[in-house]
């Protein structure tokens, strides 16, 4: 019989590492046994360094590297605008990979007090802060003028199954997506970390120039209150999550502004926040 533990292949690189990687099972159901090939995403240590000053790693998915890099260093406030990451290089390691980024020299040295240079693991999005005002970040209050037709969610979230390519091959990833009304789903990223596939997506939008008031995010996980922060930080007024937030995460949309989401399953769905804009028409 075939060990059940043999890695067989790695798949799909990207940097020199794996997005996933092909391996063989034991799969039981009641009595019967099988051996199968599975499927199974990877999570790989990125070491973000500015100016040469290692700050974070964080456990993410080794795509789309630079759209992360740009976008978690948006929405951590590192940088205040996109054109202020000068330069982003990619390094495979042993280990890992380092992406090196060239910031202004005054955000780097705001960024010795802001305490990181920890681990970030792959569900946590505050690892490495070290008080509690770094910790919660209270983002500027949205602004803008989204009215949303419900049908347009229900729509976005049918379309969402077949936009998750490695998620339909793993069953382990989580995906942000970018809906604009009368445009359904126009871009989306997946990673093993909910937030860092809503930086991944972040940071896609800021490069590509998109207006991010005229449409909405939508992501497979819960609402925790980073990616409230998140959206909130960019000027997002709109985030919808197939499941529950937390109170915390309801607490910063009520400040923010922003239009929170939940249990967006199907036709249906719960608001926790500002539902002037999302109409049913």
């Amino acid at each position: 019989m075939t060990n059940g533990n043999a890695v067989t292949q790695s798949l799909s690189l990207e940097l020199g590492w794996p997005s996933y990687q092909q391996r063989s099972v034991d799969c039981w159901q009641g009595s019967q046994q099988s051996i199968e090939q599975d499927f199974i995403a990877e999570e790989v240590p990125v070491s973000l360094v500015y100016n040469g000053i290692p700050h974070v790693v964080m456990l993410t998915t080794p795509t789309n590297l630079e759209e992360f890099a740009l976008g978690f260093s948006i929405t951590e406030g590192i940088i205040k605008a996109p054109h202020e990451l000068l330069s982003a290089k990619i390094y495979n390691r042993r280990s890992g990979i380092e992406v090196h980024l060239k910031i202004p020299e005054q955000r780097a040295v705001c960024m010795t007090d802001k305490g990181r240079n920890l681990t970030g693991r792959t569900g946590c999005g505050l690892c490495g802060a070290s008080t509690l005002e770094q910790a919660i970040k209270r983002p500027s209050v949205v602004a803008g003028s989204l009215s949303l037709d419900a049908r347009v969610l229900s729509s976005a979230l049918a379309d969402m199954k077949h936009r998750q390519t490695l998620n339909d091959l793993t069953g382990s990833v989580h995906a942000a997506a970018w809906v604009v009304p009368g445009q359904g789903i126009v871009d989306i990223r997946e990673d093993v970390g909910r937030h860092n596939a809503l930086d991944k997506l972040i940071g896609s939008l800021l490069l590509s120039g998109k207006d991010l008031a005229s449409g909405f995010v939508l992501v497979t996980s819960r609402a925790s209150y980073e990616l409230v922060q998140k959206t909130a930080s960019v000027g997002i007024s709109m985030l919808a999550a197939i499941s529950a937030p937390t109170g915390l995460a309801i607490r910063l949309a009520d400040e923010a502004g922003l239009t929170l989401i939940g249990f967006a399953r199907g036709d249906r769905c719960v608001v926790y926040s500002h539902p002037q804009r999302l109409t049913h028409i």
